[in-house]
C-alpha cells in the first residue's frame, strides 16, 4: 500500500492509502473533495472507501460529494452515524475492517469527540489518528472529558513503536515549542525540532511521526497519570 498525503483547507491532512495492482483506494477525513479529486484523476484511481475518524466538518466535509462522483462507501463509528455525512458502514471497537485488500483494526479513542475512532492498518504498522493523536501534541477536549483522552493516548502508546502515526493536521511546529517549554532538557527533542524545521522549510510535511518518537518527545505521552495530563491540556489551551 502506498500513502498519499493530501494537504487541504488551511492545515489539514487528509490521506490516500492506495492498492496500486488493483488502482483503488480509499481516503481518511476528506476535509474537501476538490484537492482529492484532482489526485485522484491525475493517476487514474478509483476511490472505493471514504473512512472518518470523526464527525467534525475538517474531516467529513468532502464525504457527500467523492461518494456521489465514485460510488464510494462511507465508513464511520457506529454511534456516530447521525453526524457523518453519508454513512454506509458503521464500525465498532475492535472490529476488523477489510475490503478488498483494505484491513484495519478499528480503535475506539474518545475525548477530543466521544464518537472518534483511529484506523490501525497493522500489517502495515500504520495508524490515522484524527484528532486525538498529533505529532508531539494531542486534540482539544470538545465532547469528552480529560479522563477519556488520558485513557485513548495510553491505548494508543501500547502500539509497537515503529508504528506510524497519521494525523489529522499539520500542528507539529506550534506543538514541539510546547514540549519544549515544559521539557527543556529533553535532547532527543531538541533534535526532532531541527528535522521539522528542516522539513518545514522544504515545503515538506512533518507527518508521518512514529509512536516513538511520540513516546520520547511528546509531554502528553509522557504524563505519567491523569493529573499530570490535565494540567498540561490546560496550559496546552492557554498556550
Amino acid at each position: 500500500m502506498k500513502i498519499q498525503i493530501i494537504p487541504c483547507l488551511k492545515d489539514n491532512f487528509s490521506y490516500l492509502i492506495i492498492d496500486e495492482k488493483k488502482n483503488i483506494a480509499c481516503v481518511v477525513d476528506p476535509s474537501e473533495s476538490g484537492p482529492i479529486i484532482e489526485f485522484l484523476e491525475k493517476k487514474k484511481i478509483n476511490l472505493n472507501f471514504i473512512l472518518n475518524t470523526h464527525h467534525h466538518y475538517d474531516h467529513v466535509g468532502g464525504n457527500e460529494e467523492l461518494k456521489k462522483k465514485y460510488n464510494s462507501i462511507v465508513v464511520g463509528f457506529k454511534d456516530d452515524k447521525k453526524r457523518i455525512p453519508g454513512i454506509d458502514c458503521f464500525v465498532e471497537h475492535n472490529q476488523i475492517w477489510k475490503e478488498e485488500n483494505f484491513e484495519a483494526k478499528i480503535l475506539y479513542i474518545p475525548g477530543h469527540t466521544l464518537g472518534h475512532i483511529s484506523f490501525y492498518f497493522y500489517k502495515e504498522k500504520l495508524i490515522f489518528t484524527g484528532d486525538t493523536l498529533f505529532s508531539l501534541g494531542c486534540g482539544k477536549i470538545f465532547e469528552g472529558t480529560n479522563s477519556q483522552m488520558f485513557n485513548s493516548l495510553e491505548e494508543l502508546k501500547k502500539l509497537p513503536p515503529d508504528t506510524k502515526i497519521y494525523c489529522g493536521h499539520e500542528y507539529t511546529l506550534k506543538n514541539s515549542e510546547f514540549c519544549l517549554k515544559y521539557d527543556p532538557d529533553n535532547e532527543k527533542l531538541k533534535k526532532k525540532i531541527i528535522d521539522i524545521n528542516k522539513k518545514l522549510n522544504n515545503s515538506l510535511p512533518t507527518i508521518p511521526s512514529t509512536i516513538r518518537d511520540e513516546l520520547e518527545c511528546n509531554i502528553f505521552l509522557k504524563a505519567k497519570d491523569l493529573n499530570t495530563f490535565s494540567k498540561l491540556r490546560e496550559l496546552k489551551d492557554n498556550f
